[in-house]
């Protein structure tokens, strides 16, 4: 059985969140690098098998690997999207590239996490643990601005997993943090004419779980739109290991060009004017 992280495991673990800005919170790049030295325990969210690792910096991260069964891509865009929302003065917690020694799996006694771990070397994804956070639940009082500023970066990003089924927030220091953005940027799984995807409307941002609560998303698209460069983007793509791009599809192969792609796709979504934008205000008021 895959230990888990369970709500008394989480009292076990936690400190005293007095602060309100966790660390590394607010900015974005350079992203540092830091060793395992300690698989803690898996973590019950998540189809990838992300675990709670303690670093040699003797912090704790909530690490995804890029050799779970999801693939690196999902970590090419927690690391993206993440950096731009950093870099947007959003809350997400510190992204850390975290080094592996596949040396650490024979210590891990379930034979899953030993596969997970051993498949895994280099570097995969960390993201600062909020020790006692809680999930965001509906009805917590939320600045409308923030939340609009939310909807518009998960618009841009074609993030479709922050629903009321999957909300991806977290309560922690008295503020709400933003998590797990996998799922967002899936053209990287095929590719397919980017450039006309990048135009299309995004319908599922009408399930979104902070439309409820956000202002005019136009008017978050004037505040955060002329924040997004092409310099910005370059610079968030190029922390992406070359190994996480490797046999990426169709003419993807090469990192370099990939990451040409990711800058380029997004900055085509930018272009005015934006449908997704057009689509999150009419679902405010269908």
């Amino acid at each position: 059985m895959i230990r888990t992280l369970d709500d008394s495991a989480t009292l076990t673990l936690m400190t005293a969140a007095t602060t309100d800005i966790a660390p590394g919170a607010g900015s974005a790049l350079p992203i540092r690098t830091v060793s395992a030295t300690r698989y803690v325990t898996a973590l019950r969210e998540g189809g990838s098998l992300p675990g709670l690792v303690e670093a040699d910096d003797d912090g704790l991260y909530v690490v995804k690997f890029h050799g779970a069964g999801q693939g690196p891509r999902v970590l090419v865009a927690e690391l993206i999207a993440g950096e731009l929302g950093r870099a947007l003065g959003l809350p997400v917690p510190e992204i850390v590239l975290v080094e592996l020694d596949p040396a650490l799996a024979p210590a891990e006694p379930n034979s899953e996490i030993q596969d997970l771990l051993e498949r895994s070397p280099g570097l995969n994804l960390g993201l600062d643990f909020l020790p006692g956070a809680l999930a965001f639940r509906p009805m917590t009082e939320l600045d409308p601005a923030l939340a609009a500023d939310i909807v518009w970066f998960d618009g841009l990003i074609t993030n479709v997993d922050r629903t009321v089924r999957n909300v991806n927030l977290l309560m922690w220091g008295k503020r709400l943090w933003l998590i797990d953005h996998g799922a967002a940027l899936y053209i990287h799984f095929t590719w397919r004419d980017p450039a006309a995807h990048a135009r299309r409307p995004f319908a599922r941002i009408a399930d979104h779980v902070l439309l409820p609560y956000a202002s005019s998303i136009a008017a978050a698209d004037a505040r955060l739109a002329p924040r997004v460069s092409r310099e910005l983007l370059e610079r968030i793509v190029a922390a992406v290991p070359d190994a996480w791009l490797a046999g990426g599809a169709g003419s993807m192969e090469d990192p370099e060009r990939h990451r040409r792609a990711y800058v380029d796709y997004l900055l085509t979504r930018l272009e005015s004017p934006r449908p997704f934008v057009e689509d999150a205000d009419r679902a405010r008021h269908p």
